[in-house]
């Protein structure tokens, strides 16, 4: 998914060069210090729940998706003056971008504004220039609009940085520095820099780059202790990823610093977060003067268009013998099965591996560079099955996906149902207006608890099935 190119300080440049700082994402890491809060516990790894943090969250959740979600949800604006006009757009034309720009969203494959695009780009355009606050979630169109405001208020004949753009980690920068390149793909004379670990300039170095996008410590460095540019010639100041920010140690507090550096009076400021709870708020109203607040709902995951069953399993082996029964019986497309440890994962996928599945396993031991493969793979079909844990519990939509299995039911403190990750979990297979399936192993004690207290929870019966019983397995076809 990554581009091949990027306008970089050098001009373009080939991605695989040695030392890039453009290099394909499949051949870095996320630094794991500072992401993660330690907990103590007396379990092995492979025993343990698995956890990943949120700054990787929102890389696979930017990288698995192929397209923008199309949402019905409603937007809702909070502004100081309610009798100010808002206006809407249907198009990007009737935004008046300079032709080539306009040009490189069509080169992107948009066609026409999302939903939060429809509203943020008047907004981010108007003159004078509006602060904006904007919460929606991943995969909306976010990036695309605030990279669309960015390049437009470049003046390219002021040859020194008039945009900084940050994010919580090296990998989600480059991410929106690929969006820039592409976008300004006919735009020759507009340059962006990265200022992310691996970049080092010689000191005296003056930037002369339109746009600096990178993570808040080394913007910090560059501006202030080797002054290679002037941060209160900003004209334009972007945050993103404002809930990773507030989750990645130290960045809330050097977020705040650069913010203070910055001229207010003649500095647009946008913010942006896919989350938006009360710190998250109170972290964007410190930042953000005077704001526009525009949040897209996130739509409400359904079960109204998913089967749910649930069969009695006493033993692993139990277990996997009904999903191979219900993988010999019914017409599959693409399935998710999910786990709640590392070792049932792996000890999943090697058995139905060798009685040869086309199967994939996603956990939280792999590298981003392994995630992202498993999930190129798999949503290229490439393997039909994917084992999991709670990694991809949500943010990541496949949309093949017709089948989800939990190997284990989501619980929470003291043994009781997770009623919200089972949602998630089982909320992706009945998307797009599709039909779902939900498969739950259980034994016994499980199915008079944890499963009776999901039922109970939203109100749909849960039905048993016999999987060892062929016609009754068939009858999921309908």
């Amino acid at each position: 998914m990554a581009v091949n190119l990027l306008k970089v300080s050098s001009g373009w440049c080939d991605k695989d060069q040695d030392g890039d700082i453009a290099k394909q994402l499949h051949n870095v890491h996320l630094p794991q210090s500072g992401l993660k809060k330690e907990t103590i516990s007396l379990l092995p790894d492979d025993e343990k729940e698995d956890q990943i943090s949120k700054a990787e969250l929102s890389l696979l959740a930017k990288i698995s998706r192929t397209k923008l979600v199309t949402t019905k949800a409603e937007i809702e604006i909070q502004r100081q003056d309610p009798f100010s006009p808002l206006h809407s757009v249907k198009s990007f034309e009737a935004l008046k971008l300079k032709p080539n720009l306009l040009k490189g969203v069509y080169e992107m494959g948009f066609n026409a504004p999302s939903k939060i695009q429809e509203t943020a780009l008047p907004i981010l355009l108007a003159e004078p220039p509006q602060n904006l606050i904007a919460q929606s979630q991943s995969g909306t169109g976010k990036t695309a609009a605030f990279v669309l405001a960015m390049l437009s208020r470049i003046i390219p004949q002021l040859n020194y940085p008039q945009v900084l753009c940050l994010s919580p980690t090296y990998e989600l920068a480059v991410q929106t520095g690929e969006v820039a390149a592409k976008m300004s793909s006919f735009c020759d004379d507009i340059q962006i820099r990265f200022a992310v670990r691996g970049e080092d300039l010689p000191r005296g170095t003056k930037l002369t780059e339109h746009i600096v996008i990178g993570t808040p410590g080394k913007v910090l460095d560059w501006s202030l202790k080797y002054k290679f540019f002037d941060i209160s010639k900003i004209t334009v100041f972007v945050l993103d990823e404002a809930d990773v920010m507030i989750a990645t140690q130290g960045h809330q507090d050097q977020s705040f610093r650069i913010r203070r550096l910055l001229n207010e009076g003649a500095c647009q400021i946008m913010f942006f977060s896919a989350t938006y709870d009360d710190e998250v708020m109170e972290f964007a109203r410190a930042i953000v003067p005077n704001p526009i607040v525009i949040r897209l709902k996130r739509e409400e995951e359904s079960l109204d268009n998913i089967k749910q069953h649930y069969v009695l399993c006493e033993t692993e082996d139990d277990k996997y013998n009904a999903i191979a029964n219900i993988y010999g019986g019914i017409t599959v497309g693409q399935v998710m099965i999910f786990c709640q440890t590392r070792r049932i994962a792996a000890w999943l996928c090697e058995k139905m591996t060798r009685d040869g599945h086309a199967v994939a396993l996603l956990s939280g031991d792999l590298t981003v560079e392994s995630r992202i493969q498993v999930l190129d793979r798999f949503r290229e079909g490439k393997e039909k099955v994917l084992i999991t844990t709670n990694v991809l519990a949500r943010g990541i939509d496949v949309e093949q996906v017709t089948i989800v299995v939990n190997f284990d039911l989501p619980v929470a403190e003291r043994g009781r149902a997770d009623c919200e990750t089972y949602l998630h979990r089982i909320g992706r297979t009945g998307r797009f207006g599709k039909r779902g399936l939900a498969i739950n192993l259980v034994n016994k004690r499980e199915a008079n608890t944890v499963l009776k207290q999901i039922q109970d929870h939203f109100g749909k019966k849960i039905n048993l099935l016999n999987t060892d019983d062929y016609d009754e397995v068939e009858k999921l076809n309908d």
